[in-house]
This record gives C-alpha cells, sequence and structure tokens, in this order.
C-alpha cells in the first residue's frame, strides 16, 4: 500500500466526505480508491472493456455496402 499526503481544496474535501458516507467507508482513503476505480471504468481506456469488443466483433461481421462513386454516395445519404 502507498502512503500519501496530499493537499485538497474545501469542496473535494465534501465530495470525499459524501463518498464515505454513501458507500459506508472508514476513512478518506477507501473513498479515494472507490473514486479512482469508477474513474478508471468511465474514462480510461474504454476500448478495452468487454462491451467493446463485443459491439466491435458484432460491427465486423456486417457486410459491407457498396458505395461505388462519391455522387453515388451523396444520392445515397441525401
Amino acid at each position: 500500500m502507498v502512503q500519501a499526503i496530499i493537499n485538497i481544496g474545501e469542496r473535494a474535501n465534501r465530495i470525499l466526505n459524501i463518498v464515505k458516507a454513501k458507500f459506508d467507508l472508514k476513512d478518506k482513503s477507501e473513498a479515494i480508491e472507490i473514486m479512482a476505480e469508477q474513474y478508471e471504468e468511465s474514462i480510461l481506456e474504454p476500448e478495452l472493456r468487454p462491451e467493446y469488443i463485443i459491439k466491435a466483433r458484432k460491427i465486423m461481421k456486417q457486410k459491407a455496402i457498396r458505395i461505388g462513386t462519391v455522387s453515388d454516395l451523396r444520392k445515397r445519404y441525401k
């Protein structure tokens, strides 16, 4: 386990207290841990999530659409 001394603002402190109360945690360290996990799930590398891989495989199995020329493309999507 890594220990760190951090300086946070009043608002961040309130948010940590809310997370701590919501999840019935012992201390703010656990609240920071939960927030880091949620951040990772929602922001960091979402393309590596299993749902994304399943979606990409479905798209890859779809039949390609023959467009032809640029004018054909414009006619199709007008």
